[in-house]
């Protein structure tokens, strides 16, 4: 028997008149309140005794909270592809992702005609309507930057702006009953909707079987393809069930439309036969099928990447999983950096999800990444084919103790609204230099942020760490427990586990003094290594970032300064600034006291991989004459497009080297570079490098993040917390017993 995997579905279908116009409305709030699923309208736009139904949908939509709406069919020779499409979106949009799409190819020809349409032959309607499907679905495709062109016989598009897209994934189901229609809905649609009536009982295996040859001609499942079934009578609920049982259980009919007007069949067929059908049907299934399944579209299925058991998604995770079809996949696909195209993102929001979800990931085969905020410019939080562990939901910020001003942060926050949270209680945590940055991939690497010399790196005040290990148990790291994983976390956090949560010290800080000084840098050599000296000569409560880039004219160079003092005291603050000045020509100056959180502000971004860039990074001691020579000569060749150069002294090298797997407590400068093809930067000599920065990966770099002694001290940690190395795919460690 075909059995298609899909839930069982229940809808109205209702009669749009307009001599009493609100009682379609009321008719539709019933079948809403009886707990059907789904109510649709008939679309006979040239019937002046019918309202028009998109706009009674919309209506319908507005009056109504939970229900799907649909016309049963639209009439698509009379509502223009695009425009349609727009309407559809816009109101998916409008009401919280509730409607579908159910297509004719309009059979009024000379309704038609006489309204100045074209005249089609049934075969020419047919190509109409499977150009019209290609031109809805171009026009969702709001995620395809290329405009939409369309070269067809009956539809052309030079050019035509996409979007938007529908809130969720909106099935295309096809009225149909002759065989060239029927194969389109096999090679296109995402469900067949006949009536009975138009169509005996016992003619739909001979439909479903030309639907699933020519889903499988097109290279589809046949499961893709929801089957609907519009149903009428006036029948007791027993005999509906004995009526219906054989159409779900043999033709594998899941949605069920009862077409009436009397309110009381609507509520009989809701509330007494949808149950017992339900009922029956999972009985004869086992238990499994008949209320469960997946409520994607056949479409959507369709795009579904080998290696993964999608059926097998632990319950808990299932509702908020996002699929290659799926309407939100755009937005969680790709990290800011890198473009991907994983197979599956999970998306937990507690820990005990984060267990469930790894211990899933870890069962298929396909590579993992692991996701705070995606904006990481290693490129590690995203893959192709693959699963990604999206810990975003778990985004809680909670001062656990003022007096010791002890804060526990969600790894899925951002540090931008870290910094807000924390403002009322004049707390600050430094947290890099932009407000959108994840906290989990920052807090497990090191964190060289706006307060560095006078706080440290963020690492170097995580006291305490919520990880979900390999093995899925979840543990707390701290002092007492586990203290050889907290260890590790500090720095190389990415190879042992997920961690959910930081247990983290905060600094007493409000407002600080933000220097803005923009200089020319034709003479880079010298202006880096006087620069240099400025810093290493400045208080600790300075901490100035250098960020070069191209100027205007040819062989022009700019360089931006900011430089944060620590506190309000804006005097000593100035004073410490002023030497800056005379680092080389000024262009454009300006100190302001902000608040320290006004600073890191968050932007939440759509994450599209748009800043695809390579990244090297070096830590150094000093910008000394060779150093400042060899960057410069980078950057006059166009090897480097793009220098930084962070301040990592003070604070940050009153840490012991071995306190923390950062074991680089010596240099004064973090120096990365967004670099062109080629191995140009290998001639800057890096001994030191910072993995955040570093977008390559492979033993070298890692013996340049990790002193022997560390390294050897990491694999024998990892050996302990994740011997099968599971976490391999982020500046991959290898377990050594």
């Amino acid at each position: 028997m075909p059995d298609y995997g899909h839930d069982l579905r229940f809808g109205s279908f209702i009669t749009p008149r307009n001599d009493r116009p609100e009682a379609a409305v009321d008719l539709a709030r019933l079948s809403e309140e009886a707990g059907l699923d789904l109510v649709t309208f008939q679309d006979h736009p040239y019937q002046p005794a019918f309202l028009d139904t998109w706009t009674l949908l919309t209506w319908a939509a507005a009056r109504t909270e939970r229900v799907h709406l649909s016309g049963n069919v639209l009439n698509l020779p009379l509502r223009p592809p695009a425009v349609l499409a727009r309407s559809v979106a816009s109101l998916d949009l409008l009401s919280g992702g509730r409607i579908e799409l159910g297509l004719g190819a309009g059979g009024f020809w000379d309704a038609i005609g006489a309204m100045g349409g074209r005249r089609l032959t049934p075969g020419q309607a047919v190509d109409a309507l499977s150009e019209a499907i290609d031109v809805i679905r171009g026009i969702w495709d709001a995620g395809e930057r290329r405009l939409l062109r369309l070269e067809g016989a009956y539809y052309a598009l030079d050019g035509a702006k996409r979007g938007p897209a529908p809130a969720h994934d909106v099935p295309i189901w096809l009225g149909a009953y002759k065989p060239r229609m029927l194969r389109l809905v096999g090679a296109k649609a995402d469900g067949w909707l006949p009536s009975l009536g138009y169509i005996q009982p016992e003619e739909i295996a001979g439909a479903n079987k030309i639907i699933d040859e020519a889903a499988e001609e097109a290279g589809r499942d046949p499961r893709a393809v929801r089957r609907l079934l519009n149903v009428m009578g006036d029948e007791a609920p027993g005999t509906w069930v004995e009526r219906l049982l054989p159409l779900a259980l043999e033709d594998g009919v899941s949605t069920f439309i009862l077409g009436s007007d009397d309110p009381r069949a609507i509520r009989a067929f809701a509330e007494e036969v949808a149950p017992a059908l339900r009922e029956a049907v999972a009985a004869e299934r086992g238990g499994g099928a008949g209320g469960g399944g997946s409520r994607r579209s056949g479409r959507a299925v369709e795009l579904r990447r080998p290696g993964i058991d999608y059926d097998a998604v632990p319950a808990s995770l299932a509702g908020s999983a996002v699929e290659p079809g799926d309407p939100a996949y755009a937005g969680v696909r790709s990290s800011y950096v890198w473009a991907g195209s994983p197979g599956l993102v999970l998306r937990p929001a507690t820990a005990g999800q984060v267990s469930e979800a790894l211990t899933y990931a870890i069962g298929q085969d396909v590579p993992l990444a692991v996701r705070s905020g995606g904006h990481g410019i290693s490129g590690r939080s995203t893959n192709d084919g693959g699963i990604v562990v999206d810990v975003g939901a778990l985004d809680g910020v909670e001062v656990l103790d003022r007096g010791r001003r002890l804060v526990r942060v969600g790894a899925g926050a951002r540090w931008g609204d870290v910094a807000r949270a924390l403002a009322p209680h004049g707390l600050a945590i430094s947290s890099g230099d932009y407000g959108d940055v994840g906290v989990g991939g920052l807090a497990t690497t090191g964190g060289q942020g706006f307060l560095a010399r006078s706080y440290g790196l963020t690492i170097d005040h995580v006291v305490g760490a919520e990880v979900v290990l390999a093995d899925g148990r979840i543990v707390r790291a701290g002092p007492d427990e586990h203290p050889d994983l907290l260890w590790a976390l500090r720095g190389a956090g990415g190879n042992m586990g997920v961690v959910t949560s930081f247990d983290i010290e905060a600094a007493e800080l409000g407002d600080v003094v933000l220097g803005v000084f923009v200089h020319d840098a034709a003479d880079l050599a010298g202006f880096l290594e006087r620069w240099g000296r400025l810093v290493e000569d400045s208080p600790r409560e300075l901490t100035p970032f250098l960020t070069v880039f191209p100027g205007g004219g040819a062989g022009s160079v700019m360089a931006q300064t900011l430089a944060v003092w620590a506190g309000d005291d804006a005097d000593a603050a100035v004073g410490a600034l002023e030497p800056f000045l005379g680092a080389g020509p000024v262009l454009q100056q300006q100190a302001q006291l902000v608040p320290y959180a006004a600073l890191v502000a968050p932007h939440h971004n759509r994450h599209t991989g748009q800043a695809a860039l390579r990244s090297r990074s070096a830590l150094a001691d000093h910008l000394d004459a060779g150093l400042a020579g060899r960057l410069a000569a980078l950057f006059a060749t166009g090897d480097a497009h793009m220098l930084q150069v962070r301040s990592v002294g003070g604070a940050v090298n009153d840490t012991p080297a071995g306190a923390t797997a950062y074991a680089h407590r010596t240099q004064n400068f973090s120096v990365s570079a967004v670099m062109g093809a080629g191995d140009a930067w290998e001639g800057v000599g890096a001994q030191a490098v910072y993995l955040s920065f570093e977008t390559r990966t492979g033993e070298e770099v890692l013996a340049r993040a990790f002193p022997p002694e560390t390294l050897e001290r990491l694999r024998r940690i990892k050996a302990v917390y994740d011997p099968r190395n599971v976490f391999r795919h982020n500046f991959p460690i290898t377990p050594r017993a």
